[in-house]
């Protein structure tokens, strides 16, 4: 096997797992702002919201970078046709990312009177990003198809991920609030759980019918046998969430981690699903890994950075979260 044949799968390994990481970590505290209640009595909650994320918000985007990074450099073929057909959506994500950058720092400096227009600025940030990213998502699984049923199609893709995004903020928040703010946690991320499953059954329903291909590799036998079992994986870990959210809050805070653990199973199982379904094409029905790939001496150079850059930035994450693990305190700003 030469290094052409074996980069290729290396760097889009990379690639998917930035993508993952990003939509788990970035994935809920976009949940947390799409949250934020916006009555002027809830502002303390808001606070407590905030300080929950605060933290981890910033560095969670890192990952995106990433993600983008190792498309442009490792496969710039794919990039380039990509951000041709996504232009404007990644246009006016970028926009809300900015919306929420700008308003998690005004919001401590702003005078008090306008401090609720900058927690709304932040809420409509958050909501821009997942709603873009839900359409970006709808109209890679379409092929860039820019008829009326696709648009249809993205624009309930837009909706299920905005769900999904709100459903693992909502369990972030049971883990990381107590009290009042934990129970209206646990009613948001059940709401938000039942949309994001009629979301990912859409997704799932969709997809083999649009993409003949990819219903041929799910219903293959003797591969059906084992491939089915993401699926099935998935909905019992809704309902599992479903049931245990109905028990929750218990007595000494117990099993508040768990809905999160069940979110991320979701996700993973999800993420499995859409990367069996299109590997190795990078570019549904226009490109695979190999022919949108790097020459091999560009990736192999690559590579010793992205080996260095990867794991550092792994460390990281794993010692911020250990070092401001446990529950939400008082927000405070230096």
């Amino acid at each position: 096997m030469t290094a052409a044949d074996w980069l290729p799968v290396v760097f889009i390994g990379l690639m998917g797992l930035a993508v993952l990481v990003y939509a788990i970590l970035d994935g809920y505290d976009l949940g947390v702002g799409i949250l934020l209640p916006m009555r002027a009595q809830d502002e303390p909650q808001r606070d407590t919201m905030i300080a929950s994320i605060g933290p981890f918000w910033d560095a969670n985007e890192t990952w995106l970078v990433l993600g983008v990074g190792l498309l442009l450099i490792a496969f710039p073929t794919a990039h380039s046709l990509v951000l041709t057909n996504l232009y404007i959506p990644t246009a006016i994500m970028l926009i809300g990312l900015i919306l929420r950058g700008v308003s998690f720092d005004f919001r401590a400096k702003a005078a008090v009177d306008h401090k609720l227009a900058w927690d709304r600025t932040f809420k409509g940030g958050s909501l821009l990003v997942s709603l873009t990213q839900g359409y970006m998502l709808g109209q890679y699984v379409m092929g860039f198809d820019s008829n009326w049923p696709a648009q249809l199609f993205s624009i309930l893709s837009a909706f299920g991920v905005t769900a999904a995004y709100a459903y693992i903020g909502g369990a972030w928040l049971i883990m990381k609030t107590e009290g009042e703010l934990q129970e209206r946690a646990i009613r948001w991320t059940r709401r938000a759980g039942r949309a994001a499953f009629v979301g990912v059954v859409a997704v799932s329903a969709v997809n083999p019918m649009v993409n003949p291909g990819v219903f041929d590799r799910w219903f293959d036998f003797p591969l059906v046998m084992f491939v089915l079992l993401v699926p099935i994986i998935c909905f019992f870990a809704f309902i599992a969430n479903e049931i245990l959210l109905r028990r929750l809050p218990k007595v000494d805070d117990r099993h508040c981690w768990l809905p999160f653990i069940n979110v991320l199973l979701v996700f993973l199982m999800c993420f499995t699903g859409l990367a069996f379904s299109f590997y190795p094409e990078i570019v549904p029905g226009e490109l695979n890994i190999w022919q949108a790939a790097a020459a091999p001496e560009s990736l192999m150079f690559v590579l010793v950075g992205a080996l260095i850059v990867v794991p550092v930035i792994l460390i990281y994450t794993i010692f911020s979260y250990r070092v401001f693990h446990g529950k939400a305190t008082d927000l405070q700003y230096h």
